[in-house]
């Protein structure tokens, strides 16, 4: 993906391979697709057709995209991809540009059409549409339009301005629409989506993440071989399942490594040790490097800079601790260790910037703030999975439920939810903070409705209140508690008046410091999920 190395599809058989022309959805499409229980993976338009091609695709989905087919250096539909006999789909963008590779007329006709759109079905017998109502709303975005279709293919939906709005081969088995099926605005979308791959390309949607436990195991005993592994254990969904999915794999050739980096929020070592190494009996050495990282981040304000520097110096601690377990457990004849396990997932590497072109938003410790002269080799069998596709994972592995449905936590920890330089004075704040509101949003039976509430300390602001009849000079706590299937998008929860106003009451009584809370009413997009 991009120029960053790419993970080998676990053992899923032959992808469905989404290729992103500058989609804003073209994850989206990917995991709408997974909901058809078929495998997906992103690919970029620039690959080459032959890489895409000698992966073995079980289809292909052209997403949209921001270009018109007709603009200079518009990407441009490899004509090889078309004749390969691969099934294909292509929305909006890809649609247009499916149908200029084949010989369609894509015009501006000065209609736009742009949201909600009605569409009229001319075939609800076809593929895409059988059984379907002959109108039906759809999230529409275009410009140009299809106004010719490609010989060969069915026209079979129209809407006011674009007359050929879909199109059918059964016979080549290339389909397209001009809208947005992966989004739930399009009503039948997801029908759509599934007819195209159930019915079109001929799909047994037998795919599902626990299904693949076995093949996981199996390429991660492969890799690892009789050499000795390491996990960065976090205690969180992500480490913890990747952990326990090595450990079934190698067994006692993994140690899995706790690093108290001084950035952890209160009883997260105790929950480690008292949850996931009593059920999954795996080593645990615990390293103590609170004043290591707090030194690297003294006068350290700017956000990329902290997720960098706090990559490294996991890196180096983990390299320390592989020497020291080399020195206090093994023997002469016994493997080295060579390799480091990380919970990675699908969303850290495209926000990194390796996912199809995308932007490097921000450098996920685990991927873009690893440091250049790394010293193992990595084990990441869950790179290509979505946050809820690990639960299920994890669910299949056995990881206490108390684990398996815990909400994000960022590898970096508190110190990207301090905006500011990281201190001791600081972190101790926001511990107390978030302290505060975990409990009252269990308290409230609120767990299960947010997908995660980050808590963060504005460090460098600082805001004029009273406090006890005298005028304070404390720093705002801001409040991020949010809504969201797998992090890619985000809408902020509606939290009850009364449980934010308890937490406001609590969090300026009884932590000093704070003078005033704030509740962050920004979905993703525009705005990411951490504030750092």
């Amino acid at each position: 993906m991009s120029d960053a190395p790419t993970a080998t599809a676990p053992m899923t058989g032959r992808p469905v391979l989404v290729v992103d022309f500058g989609a804003q959805y073209a994850q989206l499409i990917a995991r709408r697709v997974r909901e058809a229980n078929v495998f997906s993976e992103v690919v970029p338009h620039t690959m080459p057709a032959a890489e895409m091609l000698a992966k073995e695709p079980a289809a292909i989905v052209l997403s949209g995209g921001p270009s018109s087919v007709y603009a200079d250096q518009a990407p441009d539909l490899d004509p090889a991809l078309l004749e390969a006999g691969v099934p294909m789909f292509g929305l909006c963008y890809g649609f247009q540009a499916m149908a200029k590779a084949l010989g369609g007329r894509v015009e501006r006709t000065g209609l736009s059409e742009y949201g909600a759109t009605r569409v009229r079905i001319l075939d609800d017998t076809s593929t895409l549409f059988n059984g379907q109502p002959r109108e039906q709303s759809v999230w529409m975005s275009h410009g140009d339009a299809v106004v010719e279709a490609p010989a060969g293919m069915q026209v079979t939906a129209a809407s006011a301005a674009a007359p050929v709005a879909a199109f059918e081969d059964d016979e080549r088995r290339l389909y397209g629409v001009q809208w947005h099926p992966e989004v739930v605005h399009s009503t039948f979308g997801q029908r759509v989506l599934e007819n195209f791959l159930l019915r079109g390309a001929g799909l047994a949607g037998d795919w599902t993440p626990s299904n693949v436990v076995d093949e996981l195991v199996e390429e991660v005993r492969s890799q690892v071989g009789q050499a000795r592994a390491i996990c960065a254990l976090s205690g969180g969904v992500d480490s913890s399942v990747a952990a326990a999915l090595v450990h079934k794999a190698v067994g006692d050739q993994l140690t899995c490594v706790f690093v108290d980096h001084g950035l952890l929020r209160s009883g997260e070592a105790e929950q480690v040790e008292r949850d996931f190494v009593a059920a999954t009996g795996v080593d645990l050495v615990v390293v103590d490097a609170r004043e290591r990282f707090l030194t690297a981040l003294a006068g350290v304000s700017e956000p990329e800079t902290k997720r960098k520097i706090i990559g490294r110096e996991f890196i180096r601690v983990f390299e320390q601790a592989a020497r020291d377990i080399v020195g206090a457990h093994l023997g002469e004849d016994d493997h080295p260790v060579e390799f480091l396990v990380q919970g990675t997932l699908y969303p850290d590497v495209v926000e990194s910037g390796g996912g199809a072109g995308t932007a490097n938003i921000k450098s996920h410790h685990n991927v873009g703030g690893l440091p250049e002269d790394l010293q193992f080799e990595l084990v990441e069998p869950l790179r290509l999975l979505f946050k809820d596709e690990v639960r299920a994972v994890g669910r299949e592995l056995g990881v206490p439920d108390a684990i398996v449905k815990r909400q994000p936590f960022p590898g970096p920890g508190l110190g990207i939810r301090i905006v500011g330089e990281v201190t001791e004075e600081r972190l101790e704040i926001l511990r107390a903070a978030d302290r505060i509101v975990r409990h009252e949003l269990t308290d409230a039976g609120l767990d299960d409705e947010i997908w995660q509430c980050p808590v963060v300390l504005l460090g460098d602001v600082r805001s004029v209140g009273v406090q006890g009849d005298g005028r304070t000079y404390g720093h705002p706590i801001v409040l991020r508690p949010v809504s969201s299937e797998d992090a890619m998008t985000a809408d902020w929860t509606r939290v009850p008046y009364e449980v934010l106003a308890k937490i406001s009451t609590r969090i300026t009584n009884e932590v000093p410091d704070v003078n005033r809370v704030v509740l962050d009413v920004t979905s993703k997009p525009p705005g990411t999920i951490e504030w750092e």
